[in-house]
């Protein structure tokens, strides 16, 4: 059964990711390149998290129907402070967000979440996490490490978790996995593990409690090694199969659409 964290820790979780995208985005420069994500500049990475943000909140809500994309990401590109802005959409988000009552009644989209609103907080603490450690990227020119994120142990874990329990599981079964094979995951300082069943049909992830079963490939690291690396930013884990990795990259993403 998935985790259902403190409501106030995952709302502080959110300020001070977006405190250290902010932060980083400042740094290197609106018009630094961003090496995890590649194309992108630090100005695309602002203007999409704020569009995210402004998203969220508008859903959470129920203000009626998001603005369509191109005309957030116009009034990013119009904004005399690109920064002030994202602000903005912050404040937004974590006011809808606080507002929000505890049964809220709207649709979440990744299997074996949480409640709604519990599940939209966790999911924009982690779209916002991931993507403050691409603004550390962008800074560092480099992805950061493990141990250079500011996460919590247990909330890199949960960030873990979503992944390889939600967008993991949720693809379509069409759509090419890296298998078929099984796939032990195992955070060692969090004390959390995960089975995976990659096949043809799809993926099958379950929580491990207890002794571990036997897999085809094992993955360790910190949670938060395994967080960037299940995320595509960089490859800290270690897998028995470091081929693994080259095919998780090319057939396991999270794309904004």
């Amino acid at each position: 059964m998935v985790e259902v964290r403190d409501f106030r820790e995952m709302g502080e979780a959110l300020g001070d990711a977006c405190a250290v995208l902010r932060s980083n985005a400042v740094v290197a420069g609106l018009d630094a390149e961003v090496p995890t994500c590649p194309g992108w500049t630090v100005r695309d990475l602002v203007a999409h998290q704020g569009l995210v943000h402004r998203w969220a909140a508008a859903y959470i809500a129920r203000t009626g129907r998001p603005a369509p994309d191109a005309i957030v990401l116009a009034e990013a590109d119009a904004a005399p402070d690109l920064l002030d802005w994202f602000d903005e959409g912050m404040v937004t988000l974590l006011n809808a967000v606080a507002a929000a009552p505890a049964d809220l009644d709207v649709k979440f989209f990744l299997p074996d979440a949480p409640p709604p609103r519990d599940a939209w907080l966790r999911r924009q603490v982690h779209e916002t996490s991931i993507h403050a450690a691409d603004a550390m990227a962008a800074r560092l020119g480099r992805p950061p490490r493990g141990d250079e994120l500011w996460v919590s142990p247990g909330l890199a874990a949960d960030g873990v978790d979503e992944v390889l329990t939600g967008f993991l599981v949720k693809r379509r079964p069409e759509t090419d996995l890296p298998g078929p094979r099984s796939v032990l995951f195992t955070a060692t300082d969090a004390h959390r593990a995960w089975w995976v069943n990659l096949t043809h049909d799809g993926a099958l992830t379950t929580r491990v409690d207890g002794e571990a079963p036997e897999a085809d490939v094992t993955v360790s690291g910190t949670a938060r090694e395994l967080y960037l690396t299940v995320w595509n930013r960089g490859r800290a884990a270690t897998a028995s199969d470091p081929g693994l990795w080259d095919e998780w990259a090319e057939r396991v993403k999270v794309t904004w659409s």
